[in-house]
């Protein structure tokens, strides 16, 4: 990997010091905090982080390579967006076994194949969010059965129409866009 210079040189090593840790909010799915952190030059500052638990994204794949896809209201954004099925890990959980799970309550279906698709850091420069992917295949289908808090509908894309809504960012949830080009990338190969 070639690098080029920048303010901190080429070669520096970069750290950050946690100085001391204040908790601000601790709540049933994120924690906050504020920490103060020594910088690599010496200078002090502030972080604010989130603190999540973590979750899952899956890009499920019909035989008709079709992807299983959920229409559901996001509070924070203020609108209804498109994503794959998803949720949040709960404490120990694996992140595997909670994929299937929430696979079969959004959608009814069930992965004769699951294959991993890594994991991506969701915002890191405010958040320790780490987001597992993977790949369902080989589905079987019974009823859906939501958690009582969720209301969302589901729907069946075309995965090449997925791409290009993708692509155009008509679509752009950051699991099903990772997921959804993870999946295009493979079959590049």
């Amino acid at each position: 990997m070639e690098q080029f210079e920048t303010r901190a040189g080429a070669a520096a090593e970069f750290f950050e010091k946690t100085l001391s840790s204040r908790p601000i909010y601790d709540g049933k799915i994120i924690s906050v905090r504020c920490d103060e952190v020594e910088l690599p030059g010496g200078h002090h500052t502030t972080r604010e982080v989130v603190s999540h638990i973590g979750g899952v994204g899956i890009v499920a794949l019909d035989e008709q390579d079709n992807v299983l896809l959920v229409r559901q209201y996001r509070y924070p954004i203020g609108r209804e967006l498109i994503e794959i099925p998803a949720g949040t890990l709960t404490k120990g959980e694996d992140p595997m076994e909670c994929g299937i799970r929430e696979l079969a309550e959004e959608t009814g279906a069930v992965a004769g194949r699951f294959t991993s698709l890594g994991s991506i850091l969701c915002s890191p420069g405010f958040s320790d969010q780490r987001l597992y992917l993977y790949l369902a295949e080989q589905l079987s289908f019974g009823k859906n059965h939501p958690d009582e808090d969720e209301f969302l509908s589901g729907f069946r894309m075309p995965f090449e129409a997925l791409v290009q809504k993708v692509l155009s960012g008509e679509i752009d949830d950051s699991k099903t866009v990772a997921g959804v080009l993870k999946v295009w990338a493979m079959r590049q190969k």
